[in-house]
């Protein structure tokens, strides 16, 4: 299948938003106080979410975990109330109260993304339910890494999900490490996806470092979706080149490793390939550079101007 020259550039173009978003967190990390709480970021990892998004409609639903940013960028969220949000700001999605690990942005139809490992899937589920159940022409795609694979909630869901034919879309992104536990350490099949198959849903492996790839493989697993059969299971394969977090120094990751990983860097293997094509231009790619530069700039005097939320409105928006 031929991907449009837009379609190209819109994965491409959120991608280099996404790197250059969590590189300036990257460098805020390293200031003492600047942003509270724990850093979890998706650097190298950007083809998914940015492949994945770039096959879904507005109606579409997706449910995030801890390494969220590239998710929501993908999915159109705005920089300037992330970033705030991140910073623990009044002017931030969700008024300073998620701060970058809890992050909901109802407003693309991304209502959650939680830090609890297999937390999402459940949740996928019923969103899928509520879209079958209503005849939406839509689906759900839930994000999750290769240890959320062995959560009990895992197979829960994707054996609801396959009962009831859901148009839900299982998306695990094996970044090779759970925490730090070497995937091969806790999992003993070569192949996540091949556990679709005890669910009689398709399990697909991907290159998840191909953001065409992952595209491709997305929209085929909704158009399924869509037309009534049920979930899918997508393995993309890709690499997470931080550690967990940023105060993880990462001496279990071999240097070698992160390297060869490194060349593998989706960005340039998208844009490459786009300039050999002539489907975009190096002045062109300088600007996208560029622009995401500034927005992120933005971003950041947008959330450090911001007010902190008032302590009298801790209870505000809160269900009990």
């Amino acid at each position: 299948m031929t991907i449009s020259v837009e379609k190209q550039k819109e994965m491409l173009w959120t991608m280099i938003l996404s790197r250059k978003f969590e590189e300036t967190l990257t460098e805020l990390c390293r200031v003492q106080g600047k942003i509270p709480g724990m850093m979890i970021l998706s650097t190298g990892q950007e083809a998914v979410g940015s492949g994945v998004c770039a096959a879904l409609v507005p109606e579409d639903v997706i449910i995030s975990n801890h390494r969220s940013h590239n998710h929501l960028l993908a999915r159109g969220a705005d920089p300037n109330a992330l970033m705030a949000e991140i910073f623990c700001k009044k002017t931030g999605y969700n008024k300073g109260k998620s701060g970058t690990l809890h992050l909901a942005v109802p407003e693309v139809n991304a209502p959650c993304t939680t830090t609890v490992v297999g937390g999402g899937l459940p949740i996928a589920v019923g969103r899928a339910f509520a879209q079958q159940y209503r005849g939406e022409k839509a689906v759900t795609v839930c994000f999750f890494g290769d240890g959320a694979a062995n959560e009990g909630s895992f197979h829960e869901a994707l054996n609801l999900a396959s009962l009831w034919q859901l148009p839900v879309l299982f998306v695990c992104e094996n970044n090779m490490y759970a925490g730090a536990q070497r995937y091969e350490e806790h999992t003993r099949v070569e192949n996540l996806a091949d556990r679709g198959a005890g669910y009689a849903m398709p399990g697909i492996v991907v290159d998840g470092n191909d953001a065409a790839a992952v595209y491709r493989a997305t929209l085929d697993a909704r158009q399924l979706a869509i037309a009534g059969k049920g979930p899918t299971l997508l393995e993309c394969k890709t690499y997470r080149c931080r550690g967990h977090g940023e105060q993880d120094p990462q001496h279990y990751q071999p240097k070698a490793e992160i390297a060869a990983w490194q060349e593998r860097c989706p960005i340039p293997r998208l844009s490459g390939g786009m300039l050999s094509s002539s489907a975009i231009t190096a002045a062109e790619l300088a600007a996208l550079e560029q622009k995401a530069g500034d927005i992120v700039a933005a971003a950041v005097r947008f959330a450090e101007e911001s007010p902190y939320p008032d302590p009298a409105e801790a209870l505000e928006d809160v269900y009990v």
